[in-house]
């Protein structure tokens, strides 16, 4: 932070920040902030001491390496770098430097040694590494030079990452009977669909079938392909609002007050932007698929990047809830045929998912100037395609692995349970009364939505029964339904 308020930047503050201290070298937590604090022995005196400070201690913040590069004096960088050009720490500045400006220092490429990572993976989640002659780094970003955002490793993100919650789904799946599996996904896959569409405040209507459809193939859709977002928009959304391309107008999402005034939750990437945001969001999406990414982390980063760009007028809510899928079946995470309702997860619990995007929105509009005229139209006054480029997506990646975990032990696990124990409701109730299958699962069924009883207004569809008959299937049900959750659709 020092280096920002000298630089006088305006840029969004790192998640971590460090400080000087009288006392032991402690850590504390405020506001969701990380303050680690050093003894006065460790205060750098210069400019350039603090930056060395930050490579050397910090984890990366690309957002404000990106700042302070563009407005540090070059000949600063080149005089440490060619004091300490084989230092771990002055190369991974120099190539930072290069890689976000995209200027070249005056300095020799390092001479032999050995070849270090660019990310600490202790610090950071990192992609799949590629070599850097120049500065003899394996470049482990998520991203590139033009678009990244970084994930750090966290003491809630490594429990996470450390149960192998796709091992336990993927137990859960091989130890069910295939026809109960195959209803529990029909009925997952209809239950995603539904939640998308209600978070944005929706019924799907005629659309449910199409966008039931194209999460079945999520694994397989073409996220490098401008077009196929753009057949996928059309696809779920009203078709008076299909786009033919990327949208080419100011958006925001906000709320209208009662003067009629718009009170901005979120201001979109200017319009001339989108593209070229788009474009290196697939760069990054070409990483992210690369063996041994942490999928719940490349799920983040990708589907929450896409929502922030917001590169339709409608549909990127769906289509960032539908990116998870693509993003968690392409990488193996899911079990092969299943989905996680991650969607009806994010609707049970709205407050959060709204307050992760909150996060975000809070953290870049201070740096947004726009007006809006009479008829709710906005324009952006200065650049900001760099506060959507670099990001943290380490919050985003914690709360989507909350919901990955929720939706295999609340969701699927407990609609395998449900159907295993519905069909033995069924098997008890045909030993009671030998009657058909159909008849003895509707029967179930008026008894579950009941509570345990057939209620009036359904005895008459039953009228071949005997009292003492219904009193039994009604006892038998009862005992046999226990505990088990009845879900609210039944």
């Amino acid at each position: 932070m020092r280096v920002v308020n000298e630089l006088g930047l305006a840029v969004p503050p790192p998640a971590t920040r460090s400080e000087v201290l009288a006392g032991a070298r402690r850590t504390r937590i405020a506001d969701g902030i990380i303050f680690e604090q050093y003894p006065p022995i460790y205060a750098p005196k210069t400019l350039l001491g603090h930056l060395k400070f930050a490579m050397r201690h910090e984890a990366i913040d690309l957002a404000v390496l990106h700042a302070v590069f563009s407005a540090l004096d070059r000949r600063l960088l080149e005089s440490w770098i060619r004091k300490e050009q084989t230092g771990l720490f002055a190369r991974r500045a120099w190539y930072l430097y290069e890689l976000l400006t995209g200027t070249t220092l005056d300095v020799d490429d390092v001479p032999p040694t050995g070849y270090a990572d660019l990310l600490d993976p202790k610090r950071h989640v990192t992609g799949a590494p590629f070599r850097v002659r120049r500065q003899l780094l394996n470049d482990n970003l998520l991203g590139n030079g033009q678009y990244c955002p970084l994930i750090r490793r966290t003491d809630l993100l490594s429990h996470f990452t450390q149960r192998g919650l796709d091992q336990q789904a993927r137990a859960l799946v091989e130890g069910c009977d295939p026809n109960v599996l195959a209803r529990a996904v029909n009925y997952l896959y209809t239950k995603e669909t539904r939640s998308s569409y209600a978070i944005e405040g929706e019924l799907p209507g005629d659309r449910s079938e199409r966008f039931v459809a194209a999460l079945s193939i999520a694994a397989d859709f073409d996220a490098l392909d401008t077009s196929g977002f753009v057949r996928l928009q059309n696809t779920i959304v009203d078709p008076r609002y299909a786009e033919a391309d990327w949208r080419s107008v100011q958006n925001f999402v906000g709320q209208t007050r009662r003067d009629f005034t718009e009170h901005v939750h979120y201001v979109c990437p200017k319009p001339e932007d989108v593209r070229p945001l788009m474009q290196s969001w697939m760069d990054m999406l070409r990483r992210l698929y690369q063996p041994k990414i942490d999928p719940v982390c490349a799920a983040a980063a990708a589907s929450f990047g896409f929502v922030f760009i917001h590169p339709f007028g409608d549909g990127n809510g769906r289509i960032h809830r539908f990116l998870i899928h693509h993003l968690l079946a392409r990488l193996g995470f899911t079990p092969l045929g299943v989905l996680l309702p991650v969607s009806a997860v994010m609707l049970r619990d709205r407050r959060s998912y709204d307050a992760v995007l909150a996060g975000y929105a809070s953290s870049i509009s201070p740096f947004i100037k726009y007006t809006l005229d009479p008829d709710g139209r906005m324009t952006v006054h200065n650049a900001t395609a760099p506060l959507y480029r670099y990001w943290d997506a380490t919050p985003f990646a914690e709360y989507l692995y909350g919901c990955v975990e929720q939706a295999i032990h609340h969701d699927l696990e407990e609609e395998i349970g449900f159907l295993n124990v519905f069909d033995h409701a069924v098997r008890r109730t045909m030993d009671i009364v030998d009657m058909p299958d159909r008849r003895a699962s509707l029967l179930v069924r008026f008894i579950l939505q009941n509570k345990g009883k057939l209620a009036l207004n359904k005895r008459d569809h039953f009228a071949e029964l005997q009292d003492d008959e219904v009193a039994s299937i009604e006892s038998a049900v009862r005992s046999v339904m226990g505990s088990a959750e009845i879900p609210a659709d039944l």
